[in-house]
């Protein structure tokens, strides 16, 4: 009998070269980190470049929120028509496509000389990064192999947190340049065309391993191909009980819509203002309590990545999802005994607010508000989304004439300081967010999309994972917006404690309807939820494969 050549060695699952790992996982590790690296810059670089935008070409406060809005409009547009999109021409066209798209929008926003044009690029790079967001997870997850697969995608996430900080950095450094707001919006081409480079030496798809030795070899020694004559799904599917495709759309939809429900858009843009109420009166101590976020969320994040494919997805989801609940829920009574102050946020103003001159013909406002910390996967509502609720323009005044609106403004004023018996809630109201965007961050933010890239049919997976996603943007949209309306309801503490029942909700949800995919193959998966009606747990039962289902009969009528 024939010996067969010793198999190559491993760590942790991955296999090496000379003791590394195979140049192939690297570039997809790349692919990944790239793409999410561009969507963090993409959605954080307005908030370094609104101001000078505001002061060069005397926006309006419904200009301005046209402008942070119009980002969000592409991406809408992007989730309804972007899965078939990435279902009828590839993955990887799909990415290649989605960075074509965003030089063009960036270029228009570097050489826009009208608002127009501002809107238009901002609405290109909206649809590009919303594109690129779904594809990078698909392509992604069907290249690698099950024991890598939760590492790369949450590599995406990563990406994302990396892309914020990075993306405050350069709007630092280029506040006081010429034109800065121009390179600002030209360095988020810079990722993309390293994404699209690592993308050449990569197949198309998960049918083409075959070609590549080495992602055969992360693929537990066989590539992946699509069967011909296996069934072939429609989006209508998608609300059917075949092969349970509706019980794989509820899973879906319940992670997209808890994610946004909890509140965490408000929660994290307004953590400046929140500091600033709460005690932290100087305005440098609540954009280091900003920044301190940002770095926390890169931590938390990067702990997901260690522990996704280890502990599993459920296990992060669980302990996420409660730890939001607990973390909001003390802001929430933090909020009763220190109150909030109000006033108006808008920039409406522009000749008037002029301070000192910067070369290009900007100027800095002499007491500028504390940038928002941008966050990530839908979260693209900056607090200048809900200009329109917080300031409204007179009729008849011009647009400098604004009567102020309930709103948080890091330049309102404030009383002289926080009383004496106010330090121990401070400090409460600190580690309460600071454990909110961790619990976020190694939860809801990277498990989500981990899960809806493996639990669809490759067939349909695009449309599926776009049709989620535009749930994401629309509850996004609907919690950014209603925020303002719900404080003037019941009041900013109730406000909170009503996100804090809702992730408690979702810890329902969770631990009732998504199941455990850790360590199996997307074929494995598929099959899994084909053999249950609809994907439950009560209790602890384990399936043959070693994933977590329960069964909960259900009406078989479609």
């Amino acid at each position: 009998m024939r010996a067969h050549p010793p198999a190559p060695p491993t760590r942790h699952g991955v296999p090496l070269t000379m003791g590394r790992p195979p140049p192939v996982l690297l570039l997809c590790a790349s692919v990944s980190l790239l793409g999410g690296l561009t969507f963090g810059y993409e959605l954080a670089v307005i908030s370094g470049a609104l101001l000078p935008l505001q002061l060069d070409f005397g926006l309006s406060c419904w200009e301005q929120e046209l402008l942070v809005g119009s980002l969000l409009l592409g991406a809408l547009l992007a989730s309804l028509v972007g899965g078939i999109l990435i279902d009828r021409y590839g993955r990887k066209r799909a990415i290649l496509g989605s960075n074509l798209l965003l030089l063009a929008g960036s270029l228009s926003l570097g050489l826009a000389r009208s608002l127009p044009w501002l809107v238009l690029g901002r609405s290109v790079a909206g649809f590009a990064i919303a594109l690129s967001s779904v594809a990078c997870c698909i392509y992604v997850s069907e290249l690698v192999g099950p024991r890598q697969r939760g590492v790369l995608v949450s590599l995406y996430e990563t990406g994302v947190t990396v892309g914020i900080l990075l993306s405050y950095a350069l709007n630092y450094a280029l506040a006081s340049a010429p034109w800065g707001w121009r390179h600002m919006f030209g360095w988020a081409a810079a990722p993309a065309l390293l994404q699209s480079l690592s993308l050449l030496f990569l197949p198309a798809g998960a049918e083409e391993t075959v070609e590549h030795k080495d992602l055969i070899l992360l693929q537990r020694g066989k590539a992946t191909k699509m069967d011909p004559g296996r069934p072939r799904y429609t989006f209508l599917d998608l609300f059917k009980a075949r092969d349970n495709m509706r019980g794989r759309t509820t899973v879906g939809l319940g992670l997209v819509l808890f994610q946004q429900l909890t509140g965490q858009p408000n929660v994290l843009s307004y953590a400046s203002t929140i500091f600033r109420s709460v005690g932290f009166r100087e305005g440098s101590s609540a954009v280091l309590a900003s920044m301190g976020l940002g770095v926390v969320k890169v931590a938390a994040t990067l702990t997901a990545m260690g522990l996704v494919d280890r502990v599993g997805r459920r296990a992060l989801l669980l302990a996420g999802c409660g730890l939001m609940a607990l973390s909001v829920t003390g802001i929430g009574l933090v909020s009763f005994a220190v109150p909030m102050d109000s006033g108006s946020s808008c920039l409406a103003t522009p000749n008037a607010t002029r301070h000192t001159g910067l070369p290009g013909g900007t100027g800095l406002l002499e007491e500028p508000s504390p940038p928002p910390l941008p966050t990530t996967r839908g979260d693209q509502l900056e607090p200048i989304l809900s200009a329109s609720k917080q300031t409204r323009s007179q009729p008849g005044a011009g647009a400098s004439a604004v009567t102020p609106m309930p709103a948080w403004s890091a330049s309102s004023s404030m009383p002289p300081g926080p009383v004496p018996e106010h330090t121990l809630l401070r400090w409460t109201a600190l580690i309460c967010l600071m454990a909110f965007v961790s619990a976020f961050s190694f939860g809801f933010g990277p498990v989500t999309w981990l899960v809806l890239s493996e639990i669809y049919p490759g067939e349909v997976r695009g449309r599926a994972f776009a049709f989620c996603n535009s749930f994401n943007w629309a509850a996004n949209l609907f919690v950014s917006l209603s925020f303002l309306d719900l404080i003037g309801a019941i009041g900013l503490s109730w406000t909170f404690l009503l996100y804090g029942l809702t992730a408690v909700l979702g810890l329902g949800f969770v631990y009732l309807f998504v199941p455990e995919t850790k360590g199996q193959s997307l074929a494995e998966i598929d099959q899994q939820f084909q053999k249950s009606r609809f994907a439950v747990r009560f209790g602890h039962r384990w399936s043959s494969s070693g994933v977590h289902y329960s069964l909960l009969e259900a009406s078989t009528a479609s």
